[in-house]
């Protein structure tokens, strides 16, 4: 078998770090060819000197500058790169055969898409591509011919479990999203108005980055999902569901209209699906810890609660309106997440800024990723303005 080339899109995350321990354990099978990071130089170094990419791209020059520096003096002979427009060259070039898509929020969007539209095998961890571009992003995948693999744990757990042979939905009634819950699962609703950055990204089952980990906590991490499995699949939003699960050992199932129900099982560890879509359609060794059941002992089940987590819901109706409300949406969590972790919004308040942006704008079309791109922008703006009216009224 001839050895992948490899180019990961957010090396320096959990998503990144899991995949370049899976790639170190099968050095005959993949080669880094290019990292990518936004402004963590320090970590980057340390990347390239143990993987030895060709090349190296930050999202700002100034970060790029020291990363120069610092591989000058380590001797490494990468190549180093700054901004979204070189990452998106990279991702296309001849040599690259799979790309990992793990940068975070919107700035994954335009450097994923070029990989799409090249043709690789795309590894998608960037669920704000779908959720911003869903339509656009999976016919410029049908168009190139792409293989879009999702690493997201549920959207993994739904492609393991959907019928095989590319047979589309054929059988499906129902596919079921499972949740943790996150750190607030139990949390009275005055609790829930109190909670800190320090409890929000305190995620009681997954090792994650703090934006995630909020988003985790107020659900809007499953919101996304839920658009993101709408689009990825080509389930209509009354097919898809939620179902909290506290112990993370169900990542996902598919309902059949026979009755059947298909559940994909593993350690909350991202290194399996990871280690899936890598390999697909074989399998191989990921380094996780294997599931004992018995030790599990049980598995609790409950409905989300969408009065504690209006955010669920919200996504939702954004994903009914359709057009570019993902997009607004998608732009308003990553404006008021950041508002809370600074300490300049309140835990309850990021819903409500996404709502009142929701609300400012009307269902806009989704013609082109420019149209988007823009519309990402002026509801970034908006959103900024209710933070800082929120925080001025608390």
């Amino acid at each position: 078998m001839p050895v992948q080339n490899l180019v990961v899109l957010g090396s320096t995350g959990s998503i990144g770090q899991s995949t370049l321990d899976v790639v170190a354990r099968h050095p005959g099978r993949y080669r880094v060819w290019a990292l990518a990071a936004g402004s963590r130089d320090a970590e980057l170094c340390q990347q390239v000197l143990v993987h030895r990419p060709r090349h190296a791209v930050l999202a700002d020059e100034a970060a790029a500058a020291r990363l120069r520096n610092r591989l000058r003096d380590a001797g490494s002979d990468c190549e180093v790169h700054a901004g979204n427009a070189v990452m998106a060259q990279l991702v296309a070039t001849a040599e690259v055969d799979t790309v990992m898509a793990a940068i975070v929020g919107a700035a994954g969007l335009v450097p994923t898409l070029a990989a799409v539209r090249a043709g690789k095998r795309v590894l998608l961890a960037n669920k704000e591509s779908l959720v911003m571009a869903g339509r656009l992003f999976m016919q410029a995948a049908r168009n190139a011919n792409a293989t879009v693999l999702p690493i997201d744990s549920e959207h993994n757990a739904v492609f393991q479990c959907l019928p095989a042979g590319n047979a589309g939905l054929a059988g499906v009634r129902r596919i079921l999203l499972t949740a943790s819950g996150g750190p607030f699962r139990r949390a009275s609703a005055e609790e829930i108005a109190r909670a800190t950055p320090a409890q929000a990204v305190a995620h009681p089952n997954w090792s994650m980055g703090r934006k995630i980990s909020v988003d985790s906590a107020t659900m809007m991490n499953k919101g996304l999902e839920v658009i993101e499995a709408h689009y990825l699949f080509g389930a209509e939003p009354a097919r898809i569901d939620v179902v909290v699960h506290p112990q993370s050992v169900i990542h996902s199932l598919v309902e059949y209209v026979d009755g059947s129900v298909l559940a994909q099982l593993g350690s909350p560890d991202m290194r399996t699906p990871i280690a899936h879509a890598l390999a697909w359609p074989e399998r191989i060794d990921a380094g996780v810890d294997f599931l004992d059941l018995v030790a599990r002992a049980r598995l609790d089940f409950e409905a989300p609660d969408e009065a504690r987590f209006p955010c669920l819901r919200l996504a939702r109706e954004a994903m009914v309106a359709g057009g570019g409300a993902p997009a607004v949406l998608n732009a308003a969590n990553e404006i008021a997440v950041e508002a809370f972790l600074e300490g300049h919004l309140s835990f309850p308040g990021i819903a409500g800024v996404i709502a009142e942006t929701l609300a400012a704008f009307a269902p806009p079309p989704a013609s082109d990723i420019d149209t988007l791109l823009a519309l990402d922008v002026e509801a970034r703006a908006h959103a900024a303005r209710f933070c800082r009216l929120a925080g001025s009224a608390a």
